[in-house]
């Protein structure tokens, strides 16, 4: 069959996965997105559409992902993954999938810059990091993993950005792709932002008051009338003992404020190849409100009233510690 656009999600694993799909089917048209959206199916999806890095939506033509709450949830469905074309295993990245299904001895030859790129894009969303030092080495994966965090002022800009970054990813080692003038100016945009954000993180770190040890970073922006760019992880270059950092954002639906709140987790580098037995996506699948991996995830919590939303936001971080173990 020939593939008309690749649904892929909007960070740089869902990127490198388009990149991989579009060499390989040829495809040139893309559309970014968020798992939210395609589990509410806000994007029509047809069997002429490859699928990464997202849930399976109502039916595609194939679907690539790595996720292990999206398989729990077709198999609530009653979906065998097996009868899906594509492929799904519980790999660092979407793109590791990727990489390896169109690898398999088809007979298709895969450039050899593909292979780097995949081994930064395990790297990235799994934040598979050891240490504060080589988390901030700026790899070429993490640069342009960088240039995508940067500000755009809306989403047609950032969609053109994304259209822009695939083809490059595709046709160029991350190296060349860093030398793109766009990619470069973005990039430079972002290390200003970054001292932005790491000073407001600074000023909003809180910790629950029965986490004694400081374990969990708390970064409440819930209060806020708009939802303030920050990156979680740069907490930890403020408390690098912390184990973990959560981040509480308001929802906005029509540019108006709700009383809705997402909340995003995830491990520190100080947890990296150590059995510490926790699982952020457990504790949001447990909860009923998102899913995500081992070392992070995120949720949506629903709330009709300010009163409600308050009482449900620490009912929600109470639950939290206690599935997450906290003594």
């Amino acid at each position: 069959m020939e593939y008309k656009r690749i649904v892929t999600h909007s960070d740089f694993d869902g990127l490198v996965s388009a990149a991989i799909c579009s060499y390989a089917e040829g495809v040139e048209r893309f559309i970014f997105t968020g798992p939210n959206s395609i589990a509410r199916a806000e994007i029509s999806i047809d069997m002429r559409d490859i699928v990464c890095d997202l849930p399976y939506p109502l039916e595609c033509g194939v679907w690539f992902d790595h996720h292990p709450g999206n398989l729990e949830a077709l198999k609530l469905r009653g979906i065998d993954p097996e009868t899906i074309p594509g492929r799904f295993d519980e790999k660092p990245s979407c793109a590791r999938v990727v990489y390896e299904f169109y690898s398999s001895g088809d007979g298709r030859s895969l450039p050899s810059h593909f292979a780097e790129t995949v081994d930064e894009a395990d790297r990235i969303d799994s934040f598979d990091y050891r240490s504060i030092e080589e988390w901030r080495r700026e790899t070429p994966g993490k640069l342009v993993d960088m240039s995508l965090k940067v500000y755009f002022p809306g989403p047609r800009e950032q969609t053109k950005y994304l259209n822009h970054l695939v083809p490059l990813l595709r046709d160029h080692s991350l190296a060349e792709v860093l030398e793109d003038t766009t990619v470069a100016s973005n990039l430079e945009r972002y290390r200003v932002e970054e001292e932005r954000m790491s000073a407001l993180i600074e000023r909003s770190i809180s910790f629950l008051s029965q986490d004694t040890s400081r374990e969990i970073i708390i970064l409440d922006f819930v209060h806020h009338k708009r939802r303030p760019r920050v990156l979680k992880n740069l907490a930890y270059l403020h408390y690098p003992q912390a184990l973990a950092a959560l981040t509480l954002n308001p929802l906005f639906r029509g540019g108006v404020k709700t009383n809705d709140f997402s909340v995003s987790m995830s491990l520190s580098m100080n947890l990296t190849d150590k059995k510490h037995g926790k699982d952020i996506g457990e504790i949001m699948r447990t909860l009923d409100i998102g899913d995500g991996h081992i070392g992070a995830a995120a949720g949506i919590v629903r709330c009709g009233t300010k009163e409600e939303m308050l009482r449900i936001k620490e009912k929600t971080l109470s639950s939290i510690w206690k599935l997450w173990g906290g003594s």
